[in-house]
């Protein structure tokens, strides 16, 4: 829920094992949730919880892009500080809990302990990638410059915490000098699908809205409810005395505080009743459930949530297979690994759709965990595909080079793309995928998708190396062939149905 105790660099026995000679990474794309920061609204300061906290030194080193009247540019370094209302409301201050003015964090900044705990993230991945595995140059230089695409949401502690993990990954000693600045690529809000967009999204906000509503109806009365009342109750506002998931501030603000200042200092810390064992556990269950048990139930909810996201991912391998990235994002070439910083709602959502969140030991993803997408090609292009039924319950030919050429020539069809899903494609052309494979980790671990246990969906003799045309049909079942146009479809139905739409495999 808090921070993530990030386990050692695997060994070198770890790593034949993760990394089999018969299969070469050809591309990684990391979603990763932003660092440790603070609450995104000040509550229970009736416990002695101050509303400001100063764990922000960023806030003396600001430097900001200025258009002189000479058309040149500079850049102007300046100090933030903040103001409040003081006695009578005059203008004051807002000042830490010893008086600290300079350092003073916004709510939801990233603070100083999430800037370190994802330059750490991107130190860890340079030493998998770059030291452990040599599939990332060691340095960056014009030449080099499209290895890494870097992508966040528009979200400023998401926006820092990728630039965080780049710099880890590659420090400015490992810079030339003559490398660019670094494209970040973020959209607009209204745009925006790395992250569950309630906001630009009205169904799914319905959605959200519905779930919320039946996780409120099934738990607000439950025992679990009942002990955390009676351990945290006490310090709930006046008119809002009951701790409830839809309450004031609702359950899912209150483990926001738990897990803010978990990850931070001694000057910030709730009674310690909030850290009970059993506490931390039932409000940890009940908010997952609120905000995730929809991804399990709902096609609808996966499709709208996050499947832009997923959709996204599967269109960049597919790209880098074909030979052709198509589109902004990638600055005019392929790349090797890309970072985009995003947010728990994100990596849940993601997982979930996927069928292993609920598998998961660790419920709420901690600050600074990640995902791994891993792309990988059959070293020998001429190996057999595997040797059982695939996922359509044909045994796929090997042969057929360079198959991309005939999806995206002349004579393919016109709405062929890496976006067509598998079953708009070609027998043979969906056959000639199962060459390249695809694996995730979460926070280090590999995961083993329910839809690609199956015989012919998996590399042999390990589950957990997908191939690609199975996760590409995975994908295919929720990404949305119009996101907006589907956000305002469906408006006014019931947001939770009787009858259960699991996700693919499941």
């Amino acid at each position: 829920m808090t921070t993530l105790q990030p386990r050692s660099p695997y060994s070198d026995d770890e790593i034949a094992k993760l990394y089999p000679q018969s299969l070469e990474l050809q591309q990684v794309q990391i979603l990763l949730r932003h660092g440790e920061r603070t609450p995104v609204n000040a509550r229970f300061k009736n416990t002695g919880l101050p509303a400001y906290w100063s764990y922000c030194e960023a806030a003396r080193n600001f430097r900001y892009v200025i258009l002189s009247a000479d058309r040149s540019w500079d850049t102007l370094h300046w100090k933030r500080r903040l103001e409040t209302f003081g006695p009578d409301d005059a203008p004051a201050l807002a000042a830490g809990p010893k008086e600290e003015v300079d350092t003073v964090c916004q709510p939801g900044e990233l603070t100083d302990r999430g800037r370190e705990t994802t330059l750490a993230l991107g130190q860890r991945t340079r030493k998998l990638y770059v030291d452990q595995l040599g599939f990332l140059p060691s340095g960056l230089d014009a030449a080099s410059s499209q290895t890494v695409y870097l992508r966040s949401t528009p979200i400023q502690r998401a926006l820092e915490s990728t630039q965080q993990a780049f710099t880890g990954l590659y420090p400015p000693s490992a810079r030339s000098p003559d490398l660019q600045p670094p494209s970040i690529v973020t959209r607009s809000m209204q745009d925006e699908t790395l992250f569950p967009n309630e906001g630009a999204c009205k169904r799914f906000a319905q959605l959200s809205a519905a779930f919320a509503d039946r996780t409120a109806q099934l738990w607000n009365d439950s025992p679990e409810l009942a002990y955390v009342n009676r351990k945290i109750g006490k310090w709930m506002p006046k008119e809002s005395p009951v701790v409830k998931v839809d309450s004031h501030p609702r359950l899912s603000g209150i483990m926001d505080t738990i897990n803010a200042t978990l990850a931070h200092g001694p000057n910030t810390k709730l009674p310690s009743e909030f850290y009970d064992e059993r506490v931390v556990a039932n409000i940890d269950r009940i908010c997952t459930e609120e905000w995730f048990v929809g991804y399990q139930e709902s096609n609808e909810y996966r499709t709208l949530g996050i499947g832009g996201t997923v959709g996204d991912l599967t269109q960049r391998m597919i790209e880098h297979v074909s030979g052709k990235p198509a589109g902004a994002h990638t600055a005019g070439g392929d790349f090797k690994i890309g970072l985009s910083g995003c947010h728990d709602t994100t990596l849940a959502a993601t997982l979930t759709a996927l069928g292993v969140f609920d598998a998961l030991k660790d419920k709420w993803p901690n600050y600074t965990s990640s995902i791994a997408i891993e792309l990988f090609k059959r070293k020998d292009g001429s190996a057999t595909a595997p040797s059982t039924a695939t996922t359509t319950g044909a045994i796929w030919p090997a042969k057929e080079k360079r198959w991309w050429s005939s999806l995206f020539s002349s004579s393919a069809a016109p709405t062929a793309s890496a976006r067509t899903p598998l079953a708009d494609l070609s027998t043979m052309n969906r056959g000639k995928l199962d060459d390249n494979f695809v694996r995730l980790r979460y926070n280090d671990r590999p995961l083993t998708l329910p839809f690609c246990q199956q015989a012919g969906r998996h590399l042999d003799g390990d589950e957990s190396f997908c191939t690609l045309a199975a996760f590409k049909e995975a994908a295919d079942s929720f990404t949305p062939k119009n996101w907006k146009a589907e956000c305002s479809m469906n408006l006014g139905e019931p947001g939770v149905r009787p009858v259960l739409e699991k996700p693919p495999g499941l």
